[in-house]
């Protein structure tokens, strides 16, 4: 049984919008911002709140919210000043467009799982005016993750493949392609097929129910922690990787294997 949600709060919402509109106004910094020039500080929020998640920092994810909501809400004044938009009508637009999306919650819509929920999403989507179900993914998103989306998207209405295998020799079908671009001498070439490649290699993660950029966000974590470990036991022998060789490396990268493997096998089943 989940805890019941404790009051809505309202005043601290308030005093929060009143802090930011005071900045807007009485701060140099904040008041030469604009919507353009906040966009990356707005993405680097957004990640750090992704890594607290995949940290499970629950304390630091409480504040990382509070900064992503400082761009809401940052974003939303300047609008009001350029007489754009007002706060109160994102909010009560994106309210009008949960309830609208979520027939089968406020109205009486059946469904029998959350897939038929995320069908019925797209459909939904599709009636307030789009022209194309790939509308609405934005171009500036990971690349990994928008091939996912995509291909996500064009599955949903039965623009895919049969099985698992299929996409699997559509994967060795655009290595031999990137294999054969090498021996030719147009970079371009290259390029163009070692990405028919990571979009083939993303397709197969998704039929594996694989989040490719989630995979390999994880494997660079892992390369990390080793190339910190060998950086580390190289210093205790008063050297740096700029001045040791790649097999005293390699050796040293053998050895964060090692101990990976050590600790998995000690943990408590």
């Amino acid at each position: 049984m989940p805890k019941p949600y404790p009051p809505i709060p309202t005043a601290d919402f308030q005093a929060f919008v009143r802090v930011v509109r005071r900045l807007r106004r009485d701060c140099p910094w904040d008041r030469k911002q604009t919507h353009k020039s906040l966009r990356h500080a707005l993405i680097e929020e957004t990640y750090e709140v992704v890594q607290a998640l995949d940290d499970g920092d629950m304390r630091e994810l409480s504040k990382e919210l509070g900064d992503l909501l400082l761009h809401v809400v940052l974003q939303a004044t300047i609008a009001e000043q350029n007489g754009e938009f007002l706060l109160r009508e994102v909010l009560v637009q994106e309210t009008e467009k949960l309830i609208r999306r979520h027939p089968h919650v406020f109205g009486t819509t059946k469904v029998k799982n959350s897939e038929e929920v995320k069908q019925n999403w797209e459909r939904l989507k599709m009636k307030e005016g789009r022209t194309s179900v790939l509308e609405g993914i934005p171009r500036y998103m990971p690349a990994l993750i928008r091939a996912l989306r995509v291909q996500q998207r064009a599955a949903k209405v039965g623009f895919d493949w049969e099985n698992e295998e299929q996409v699997w020799k559509k994967v060795r079908e655009e290595l031999e392609e990137v294999r054969e671009a090498l021996r030719g001498k147009k970079h371009v070439k290259r390029e163009e097929e070692f990405g028919d490649l990571l979009f083939a290699l993303v397709n197969y993660a998704r039929f594996l129910r694989i989040n490719p950029e989630n995979a390999l966000r994880g494997t660079i974590e892992k390369f990390t922690s080793r190339f910190h470990y060998i950086e580390a036991q190289l210093a205790k022998k008063g050297k740096t990787a700029h001045d040791s060789t790649l097999e005293e490396m390699d050796e040293l990268w053998e050895q964060a294997k090692k101990k990976k493997r050590l600790r998995a096998r000690r943990r408590p089943a």
